[in-house]
């Protein structure tokens, strides 16, 4: 379930799960707390101002429960299970898939779902064009949708699309209704979306306060979520808190029941009042160094491989996070389906840097920093959050690489990304399906004699439903993307909240989003 459930990448830009991390709310209707109560507002404090509350605009609201997709993403196992649709065939060349919706599924506005009505839907997403960022992607080589009866969809691709299975699932292509469509695109990133889910938007304030309400008449949940029927709460009050500090203090003066992002610095604070921290690792690709390799320097391996090689990752966490967060093990998340472990190839290894660098040319200068040919070894980084770069730049001093670090806002870093103007972007891309490698690294240019191979390697997976062969295409594409450094992962992030004792069945989805479908009030 889900409504503008697509998050803000944590580097403050986005460029386009399988085990629940610490406690993810309760599955059972009794328990220490008693029986389950209904009713009650629940009030959320949100980190950050959403831009759009329309996910197929590539929307980056908190999950609210107003919009729901075809199917659902298990958070503990990874499968595709039933939502809107209830069961689905996909052809051996994973290029047609025919899904049967759900019967009397109705939108909040009273209208029907039927088969026109998703079409409708697909067809809206692919007029946004480059609005719909996320959508676009996913239903890229589409070739057709038709509807040979009400309650059956066929969508066929021109081109083998083994993740769109997994795509029906995100919020980027939830299921709106015709009168919703109808409506302009502002209109919807203002909040004039009508969905199927068990929430219904009752008021919107941009940059200050969401409220969503029950939907009495909602019974269709899928089938992992802890009930069936109504939402428990009565209603939920998102407030826009962007202060960290302020927000944390909130949850504390009970002014709020739940609060996002609680940082490092706070967790403990919070705990030691009594209050619950919950998490979840982000699925998708980790926080990451993402060299532009048509800058020379980072043109040669040998410099890049250098680089991953003399970050500290463990240090990294151990410094600037908690228990929730990870070392990055791979250039995928361990909560991904398709991880692979490469700490081995990921370890610390200043020695091993060095190496290479005088290998390659680089020779220590007067002022510590390396140099070849008379240019010192120094390279950029643009991002929005700092993320620990500061120690970052620390490590690779010790090496002979200076790293400049350069803070921007968001529409400075959409222009500096495309206008190619920097060494390194610092950020990561929350998606529970491997296919994100290949819809983000896809748009990179990567050099070298592996570059061929691992798009290859990318194809493949996308081209097949075949466990075996997409697991081994998988693998080979994250040893390459970390062998020749094409990614220098950093550090595994997560959803970390806070909540009021009173607050129970918090859960989170598979791509870590806060679902509060389950949440009552005791």
């Amino acid at each position: 379930m889900s409504v503008f459930r697509a998050r803000p990448v944590v580097s403050a830009i986005a460029i386009t799960g399988l085990v629940a991390a610490c406690s993810t709310g309760s599955g059972s209707d009794t328990g220490k707390t008693g029986p389950v109560k209904q009713g009650g507002t629940l009030r959320y404090a949100l980190f950050y101002a959403p831009s759009c509350l329309d996910p197929q605009q590539a929307g980056e609201g908190p999950d609210l429960g107003v919009l729901e997709s075809l199917t659902a993403q298990h958070p503990e196992t990874g499968a595709v299970v039933g939502s809107l649709a209830t069961k689905w065939t996909v052809d051996a060349k994973a290029t047609t898939f025919t899904f049967q919706l759900r019967p009397g599924v109705t939108f909040s506005d009273g209208t029907a779902l039927t088969a026109s009505v998703v079409k409708q839907n697909f067809d809206t997403i692919r007029k946004l064009g480059s609005t719909a960022s996320h959508g676009g992607a996913y239903l890229a080589a589409l070739k057709s949708v038709d509807t040979p009866g009400p309650r059956t969809v066929v969508i066929r691709f021109t081109e083998p699309n083994a993740q769109f299975l997994q795509a029906t699932s995100s919020s980027a292509l939830a299921i709106q209704s015709p009168a919703s469509l109808r409506r302009s695109a502002g209109e919807r990133c203002g909040g004039k979306v009508i969905g199927t889910g068990p929430f219904v938007v009752d008021s919107y304030q941009p940059n200050q306060r969401i409220v969503v309400r029950k939907r009495p008449a909602y019974n269709w949940a899928p089938a992992f979520t802890a009930h069936r029927g109504p939402a428990r709460l009565d209603k939920i009050e998102a407030t826009i808190v962007t202060n960290d500090t302020t927000r944390t203090g909130s949850l504390l003066s009970k002014q709020f029941d739940v609060v996002s992002k609680v940082t490092p610095q706070d967790e403990p604070r919070v705990s030691s009042a009594g209050y619950v921290i919950r998490s979840r690792t982000d699925p998708g690709v980790v926080l990451s160094l993402w060299p532009n390799e048509k800058r020379p320097v980072l043109r040669d391996p040998a410099v890049r491989v250098a680089i991953s090689k003399a970050i500290d990752r463990k240090q990294l966490v151990d410094t600037l996070y908690t228990e929730h967060y990870k070392p990055a093990t791979s250039v995928l998340s361990s909560t991904t389906p398709g991880y692979v472990d490469l700490s081995a190839a990921l370890r610390y290894d200043p020695q091993g840097a060095m190496r290479d660098l005088d290998a390659a040319g680089w020779k220590p200068g007067p002022d510590g920093i390396r140099r070849k040919d008379g240019r010192p070894l120094t390279v950029d980084v643009i991002f929005g959050l700092p993320q620990g770069l500061e120690l970052v730049q620390q490590q690779l001093k010790k090496v002979g690489i200076g790293l400049t670090l350069r803070q921007l806002s968001i529409s400075e870093l959409q222009a500096q990304f495309a206008s190619g103007n920097y060494d390194f972007f610092l950020g990561n891309s929350t998606r529970a399906d491997p296919d994100i490698l290949r819809t983000l690294f896809g748009g990179f240019t990567l050099s070298g004699a592996d570059a061929t191979s691992l798009r290859q390697q990318l194809r493949t997976q996308a081209a097949t439903l075949e466990k075996a062969p997409r697991q081994r295409a998988v693998t080979a594409a994250q040893r390459g993307l970390v062998d020749q450094a094409h990614d220098i992962p950093i550090t595994e992030l997560a959803e970390v909240v806070g909540a009021s004792p009173s607050v129970h069945g918090l859960a989170f989805d598979a791509d870590a989003s806060l679902s509060f479908y389950d949440a009552w009030l005791s």
